[in-house]
């Protein structure tokens, strides 16, 4: 079986867990890092053990040929990596969001029209096992008839005046921040889940800080700002957190609330399900974890074990239960979903258990819509 190539654009934290993801899946060989930033690339690759390092991606696709592109660059970078991989007949896993624009997005799908290349983007919550056991047990009747759904995405690493980097930025992050960045896995996940679209949204958006503090230094997403001493004051035109009421495509009504400045919460996705027969939850920092509730015995916790999930959901629980499995393995799963699919030319079909670049370019729909709710105050449907 002859290897798939691949090349990463991009070696900061996602690139690195591209790597370590794609190290993991059979039939796979990276053979290439491209970055223009990093400091001492060479290395970097090295420590990841890809073979080739090169500053500009266009000089690696041109030397090395790759099969497939992993783009790991920041948002306003993915428009043009993305749309050199499918003009050039190369594959491309990209980062979300798919483009700076839902303009962009649409145009990239228009371009897959024409090349008909393999594409995905990285909504890696979409294959965690409890993700997927939840969709198997509604999909099953198990929980009865949805009744709503609520839940949350809070962070807490933009909470003070003086937290600063370069997602702040609306020309490099897009004009949504927490929307776009944190909302659109809840979108996502809860789409899944369901088995249905949103087709209606009521947003209240807020920017807690319309001028920030920015120091000298810049500081990584997630990082710690070291103390500079000097700072600047600088506009932001982002929001920071908001209420967001949603409709699902069945009439299922569902609220989330979203923030980055929520003091303690690191990465706190929840999501619950409450149904006819009992509520299913799911909390992202316990990733293995589905808690059940009924009025008889309160709330129950079942784990992730390979071989004994619902449905569908076993191909995502790859240990024995008491072997914890989280983010990175949710992520090795949307690879691996991916790559099956390149390999077995199933890729052009329209549904796919991995997020395409149609499911993502609709996941725009919805962030601009949330906008547009909270500029004009009303419902906006899709």
């Amino acid at each position: 079986m002859n290897k798939l190539k691949v090349g990463i654009v991009a070696s900061g934290m996602m690139g690195q867990k591209h790597a370590d993801a794609l190290h993991r899946i059979p039939g796979v060989e990276v053979i290439g890092i491209s970055d223009p930033y990093a400091k001492d690339l060479s290395k970097i690759a090295e420590d990841l053990g890809i073979p080739n390092a090169f500053s500009d991606y266009r000089e690696m696709c041109e030397t090395l040929k790759p099969d497939i592109l992993h783009n790991c660059t920041p948002n306003h970078e993915h428009f043009a990596v993305n749309s050199y991989a499918i003009e050039h007949g190369i594959g491309i896993y990209s980062e979300k969001p798919l483009a700076a624009s839902l303009q962009e997005a649409q145009e990239l799908c228009g371009l897959l029209e024409k090349h008909h290349v393999p594409n995905a983007v990285n909504f890696n919550y979409r294959s965690n096992a409890i993700v997927r056991e939840m969709r198997a047990r509604i999909r099953e009747g198990r929980t009865g008839k949805p009744l709503l759904v609520h839940g949350a995405y809070l962070q807490d690493w933009l909470m003070y005046e003086d937290d600063y980097n370069w997602r702040l930025d609306s020309a490099k992050g897009g004009a949504s921040r927490t929307v776009a960045d944190i909302g659109s896995h809840w979108f996502d996940t809860a789409q899944v889940i369901l088995d249905q679209k949103i087709k209606a949204v009521y947003a209240k958006l807020l920017t807690v800080y319309p001028v920030r503090q920015k120091s000298a230094g810049e500081v990584g997403t997630f990082g710690k700002k070291e103390e500079q001493g000097t700072y600047e004051p600088v506009p932001v035109d982002t929001e920071d957190a908001g209420m967001i009421l949603i409709r699902f495509a069945d009439g299922t009504y569902g609220n989330l609330v979203l923030s980055q400045v929520s003091g303690g919460y690191k990465n706190a996705l929840k999501i619950s399900v409450d149904c006819a027969k009992c509520s299913v939850r799911w909390e992202q920092e316990e990733p293995d974890h589905l808690i059940v509730g009924d009025r008889e015995h309160g709330e129950t916790k079942s784990y992730a074990a390979s071989g004994e999930m619902s449905g569908d959901a076993n191909f995502y629980a790859t240990l024995p239960g008491g072997h914890p499995v989280g983010w990175s393995d949710a992520l090795y799963n949307s690879m691996r979903l991916f790559y099956q699919a390149v390999r077995n030319g199933t890729f052009t079909e329209p549904k796919q258990e991995y997020a395409t670049f149609e499911d993502a370019a609709y996941v725009m729909r919805i962030v601009e819509a949330c906008l547009k709710s909270d500029k004009e105050d009303c419902w906006v449907n899709l």
